[in-house]
This record gives structure tokens, C-alpha cells and sequence, in this order.
């Protein structure tokens, strides 16, 4: 199983940036997935899952209203759009996923692959 992040960057606070985390060598479908980011010096935080079949979705606390999370069976992908970034939201972001014969569960911890992860940095 590979999972690919894409999109991070530079940006400015209370600008946006949508990641984009490719997956391949799994049937995508059966997969609950997550994104999760970790600050220097600081433990991975969960930052937004959806289930496998998109309909749920559950978010850090930190990001509810401002960060959203989607995915397109079709194109083996999940993304995460975040608009009015802080510099607190400068971490890696990583995409995961977790295997589940359950449609509608969302899991915040007990993901099996992880991706590299991509650098977010938001200027103040």
C-alpha cells in the first residue's frame, strides 16, 4: 500500500491550501481515512477522518469550520481543503488509512498505512 500527499506549501495566514494524498496497491473502497499532523517537538494530532464510503466525517477540534475532508472513490483519493490557516496549523500533515468492513465508521486512532507527509507553513 502506498499512500502519496501532495499540496503542501507556503502560505499566509488566513490564506488556504487543499492536500491531496493518492493511494495505491489497495482497493481504496474498503478503506476509513485520516489525516493527522505533527508540529516539532509535539505528538501526532488527528486533524479530520471520513468513512470509507465518505458519508461521515469527524474533526479535530482545532480545525472544526475551518478545514474540510472529502474523497473521490473513483481516483483513489481524500483531500483536505483548509481555508483561514493560523501559524499554528504549520505541521507535516500525513494521510492514512485503515482497513474496515464497516461503511459508515470513522476512526480517529488504528490506521494501518501512512504516508510520507507533506510541510504545511503558514506565515504570520
Amino acid at each position: 500500500v502506498q499512500l502519496v500527499e501532495s499540496g503542501g506549501g507556503l502560505v499566509q495566514a488566513e490564506g488556504s491550501l487543499r492536500l491531496a494524498c493518492a493511494a495505491s496497491g489497495v482497493d481504496f473502497s474498503t478503506q476509513a481515512m485520516g489525516w493527522f499532523r505533527q508540529a516539532p517537538g509535539q505528538e501526532r494530532d488527528v486533524v479530520a477522518a471520513i468513512s470509507r464510503g465518505g458519508g461521515n466525517t469527524q474533526y479535530g477540534d482545532s480545525v472544526k469550520g475551518r478545514f474540510t475532508i472529502s474523497r473521490d472513490n473513483a481516483k483513489n483519493t481524500v483531500y483536505l481543503q483548509m481555508n483561514s490557516l493560523k501559524p499554528e496549523d504549520t505541521a507535516v500533515y500525513y494521510c492514512s488509512a485503515r482497513q474496515t468492513s464497516l461503511s459508515g465508521r470513522v476512526y480517529l486512532s488504528g490506521y494501518d498505512y501512512w504516508g510520507q507527509g507533506t510541510q504545511v507553513t503558514v506565515s504570520s
